[in-house]
């Protein structure tokens, strides 16, 4: 088990009740966060949340199994609830995780099963009305999420003026902010705006632990605040009517010039664009560019926050944590 040398604890009522040093979750981004990511950042003092949604039986056992292997950190679990996740959560609630993390759905039903297991229930909002239904619900903790943040965006509110209204509405559960957070900046306004921490999902991409492909991490370091592109019907193959931000590349240019065209009619629909293995990826497919992938990565989803122009480097996940730390601290002038 990998140990490291972590920056000083830093308390907030998140930290104190999932018991981790800092107050920095790692977003469940499918594809890209497995084990290794996982286990780094908990090592480092942060909160792992690690994704099942799509996973199969044998990976989640798999994955879970490696992780208790690599570190003792608390974890949550994350399954998104546009489908079905009975059999997923009670297989994932079987290796005891901290927390279960419920995304693009109301997690009402699921609160008293993840209570009865000794579990938190953490969900993610988009807005206050959102956000006071979960907390009647027994929600334990709340994850604001912005306009600005890559992958699947749920919400059309920024997370600038989310947060303040999430967490007036949230009262005594704590509230982490996600969306267009990269930095130790980030995490000190999003304390100052009454969050108890943050979700970061883009700068931890950047990782040698991370299981994004190389040719994914070396376009997010080269891109700018302004290269990313909020739609929902582009890279809708698998997952319909669900809202993303991603890397402009040239298939989106062009389907932007063309107009915005159907899945019948676009360029290349229907083509395999890539391999996973003996798993084809076809054109438009919502799949996240992973390591074990072949063929034109570029033309995949590489999802990306509007926070991507500040991640300029590949840096272990402990080192990226330990740097937001300082940088905080010196922005809110913590002891």
């Amino acid at each position: 088990m990998e140990k490291t040398i972590k920056a000083p604890a830093t308390s907030t009522a998140f930290t104190d009740l999932v018991g981790v040093d800092h107050p920095i979750a790692l977003a469940p981004m499918a594809g890209a966060v497995e084990s290794d990511l996982a286990a780094a950042v908990g090592n480092a003092g942060g909160y792992p949340i690690i994704p099942f949604s799509w996973s199969s039986r044998d990976t989640i056992e798999a994955e879970l199994t490696s992780l208790r292997a690599k570190t003792d950190a608390p974890f949550a679990v994350n399954l998104c609830l546009d489908m079905p996740q009975e059999a997923r959560l009670e297989l994932c609630l079987s290796h005891r995780p901290n927390a279960v993390h419920f995304f693009w759905g109301d997690a009402a039903p699921f609160v008293k099963q993840v209570h009865t297991n000794g579990a938190l229930v953490i969900q993610t909002v988009s807005t206050a009305i959102d956000a006071k239904h979960a907390v009647d619900a027994g929600v334990d903790i709340l994850v604001a999420q912005g306009w600005e943040a890559g992958g699947h965006v749920r919400g059309m509110v920024a997370t600038l003026p989310l947060i303040p209204a999430v967490v007036d509405m949230a009262g005594s559960v704590p509230v982490l902010a996600a969306g267009g957070i990269s930095d130790g900046r980030g995490l000190a306004a999003a304390l100052c705006l009454g969050a108890s921490g943050v979700v970061m999902g883009t700068r931890f991409l950047a990782t040698p632990e991370s299981a994004a492909h190389s040719e994914y991490i070396a376009q997010l370091i080269a891109a700018q605040h302004s290269d990313t592109l909020h739609e929902t019907d582009l890279y809708n193959v698998g997952w319909s009517n669900a809202a993303h931000r991603v890397l402009r590349n040239a298939v989106a240019d062009r389907w932007l010039a063309e107009g915005r065209p159907g899945n019948n009619t676009r360029h290349r629909s229907g083509e395999t664009v890539a391999m996973r293995g003996s798993a084809p990826i076809k054109a438009y497919q919502s799949t996240t560019p992973h390591h074990s992938m072949t063929g034109e990565i570029e033309a995949l989803s590489m999802w990306a926050g509007q926070s991507v122009g500040l991640v300029n480097s590949v840096e272990r996940a402990g080192t990226i944590i330990d740097s937001i730390m300082e940088h905080a601290r010196a922005a809110l002038h913590m002891r």
